[in-house]
């Protein structure tokens, strides 16, 4: 391994493809629209090169550099279009698809060659001379053009394994023709850290025994993309890296077919972090989270609230342990400060939460605790005892603040109404249709107020119903709406008995918040979460948005 000091030369790249490989992952289908918006958060990251598509392969990505030659305004990243060496047996200048390359007039070229003897002798079906002069023509052709050109040589790592002597010939040709880069590509991500490193050492030590050079540097610059399907994408490109590549690539939230490629972010992540090198432009790194959230968006995919660095849930502290260091000093249990990569530190509050963690997470709520023990052990104890009847206040972070506010109070329970009673009924008629009705009966500032409402389900109905009873006394419930709702059922503590815990998130169009109910029965758990949520409104009422 190099010292990281050696690591970052006189210019590192880091190549995202989301707009082309991300974009085969099963499930994904960007528009034109789409790919305009994704590249101009992936110049906002910094990121040195953005592979748009394969202009003339796909109508869509064709278009796509036609709008973005007169849309897009890039800061940082050089656009950059994918296609593949000429075909077997036809001229460069006559090749439909090399010239569908340089009319996209993207002022970099990607260009794709087989480099294991079996893809040329079974997939093109070409001789390994012809392959060779594929690689030659292409690059060169492109250089000659104008075009900064990098190669990318599929199946690099399972070639190199086959027939080493062969593999590094093509990387050689490729440098020898003026690619600025030559890719290694691990396109089935078979290898595992030590395969990669071993490998790219072996061949940066042939490359060398053979005098291979590229223009303006002192080394060849290799690069590497690998493929998750060991799970060790992101680990293999930071193998490579310290064996010596000055290249990565990789896709948004790891994006890609089968089980993806290396995620861009986990990628810059530690290089930045871990390695000290200065892959993004000053400011940039700030911006990881928002960007891969946005992306996601754009995608139409949940984040991974787990991914490293820019998951909602990568600083995120449960156990009461580390709650207790990090009430200390948050650097004990966080590997690097959030907001360097513009996340943010969360305490989760469980069964497993001491008084260290409720503490921190009431204080985050903006509900100090410190000076009031008492009411801190009883905050700690009645979690307990909840979460283990089946309440959760880790993803219920308002009914948790509502708890915590009773308990400061004394234990009495503060709410905007007193409840008499509600009926819901679910009507099945004749011509098929489902209604749904409730009807509730509460006491509002001394005033009793009966509401009824339709809904399309017993708490949607419920929650309308509630709503209308209270928004002449408190006007702001008018904007409030309930906009998820998730129900798990709970094996319960008596066998075949069970428990029903619900989550409601709720909206006012300025703030989301999730409250908790459990029940044995589902609507009346519906009713303890859709309780809070209207209590938390109204209790935040004053609160800055």
């Amino acid at each position: 391994m190099r010292p990281a000091s050696e690591l970052h030369g006189p210019e590192f790249h880091v190549f995202d493809t989301t707009l082309r490989d991300g974009a085969q992952r099963e499930g994904i289908s960007y528009s034109v629209t789409d790919k305009l918006a994704v590249a101009r958060l992936l110049d906002e990251l910094g990121v040195g090169f953005i592979e748009g598509g394969w202009p003339g392969a796909m109508p869509k990505d064709t278009e796509f550099f036609r709008r973005a030659h007169a849309e897009l305004n890039l800061k940082h990243a050089t656009l950059v279009a994918f296609g593949a060496t000429r075909k077997a047996g036809v001229a460069v200048e006559e090749d439909p698809q090399v010239r569908a390359l340089l009319d996209s007039q993207a002022p970099a070229l990607c260009l794709v060659a087989k480099s294991d003897v079996r893809h040329v002798k079974k997939a093109l079906r070409t001789s390994y001379q012809e392959n060779l002069a594929m690689v030659a023509d292409t690059v060169s052709y492109g250089v000659a053009q104008g075009r900064r050109v990098f190669l990318d040589c599929e199946h690099f790592f399972d070639g190199y394994r086959v027939d080493p002597e062969y593999a590094a010939e093509v990387v050689r040709t490729g440098f020898e023709a003026g690619a600025d880069v030559v890719v290694l590509c691990d396109t089935n991500g078979g290898m595992l850290p030590s395969m990669v490193a071993r490998t790219i050492t072996e061949l940066r030590e042939r490359l060398a025994a053979a005098g291979v050079a590229a223009a303006g540097v002192a080394e060849p610059r290799l690069g590497i993309h690998a493929q998750n399907d060991t799970g060790c994408a992101v680990a293999n490109t930071i193998a490579a890296v310290e064996a010596g590549v000055m290249h990565v690539q990789g896709t948004a939230n790891g994006y890609g077919e089968r089980p993806g490629n290396a995620d861009i972010f986990t990628v810059i992540g530690n290089l930045a972090l871990k390695l000290g090198m200065p892959v993004l432009p000053e400011g940039c790194l700030e911006q990881m989270a928002v960007v891969s959230h946005a992306i996601a968006e754009i995608a139409n995919l949940a984040p991974d609230t787990h991914q490293a660095y820019v998951g909602f849930s990568a600083f995120a502290h449960k156990a009461g342990l580390h709650a207790s260091a990090i009430k200390v000093d948050p650097d004990l249990y966080n590997h690097v400060e959030p907001a360097t990569v513009g996340n943010d530190m969360r305490i989760l509050v469980t069964e497993m939460a001491g008084r260290a963690s409720v503490e921190l997470k009431s204080r985050e709520l903006g509900v100090d605790l410190a000076g009031h023990p008492e009411a801190l052990a009883r905050v700690t104890d009645r979690v307990k005892q909840l979460e283990a009847a089946g309440w959760s206040f880790e993803a219920a972070d308002a009914s948790f603040e509502l708890l915590v506010r009773r308990e400061l109070n004394g234990g009495a329970v503060t709410r905007p109404f007193t409840l008499e009673s509600y009926r819901v009924i679910v009507e099945h008629r004749e011509d098929g249709a489902v209604v749904s009705e409730a009807t509730v009966k509460v006491r509002v500032r001394g005033e009793r107020v009966i509401a009824t409402a339709e809904g399309n389900g017993p708490v949607n109905a419920l929650d309308s119903a509630l709503r209308q009873a209270l928004v002449r006394h408190y006007p702001r419930l008018a904007a409030v709406e309930l906009v998820d709702y998730k129900v798990r059922i709970l094996e319960g503590s008596h066998g075949t008995g069970a428990v029903t815990r619900v989550l409601v998130e709720s909206s006012d169009r300025q703030r989301e918040w999730t409250t908790v109910g459990v029940h044995e029965n589902v609507v009346e758990a519906s009713w303890h979460a859709l309780v809070d949520a209207l209590t938390y409104a109204v209790t935040r009422e004053s609160a800055p948005a």
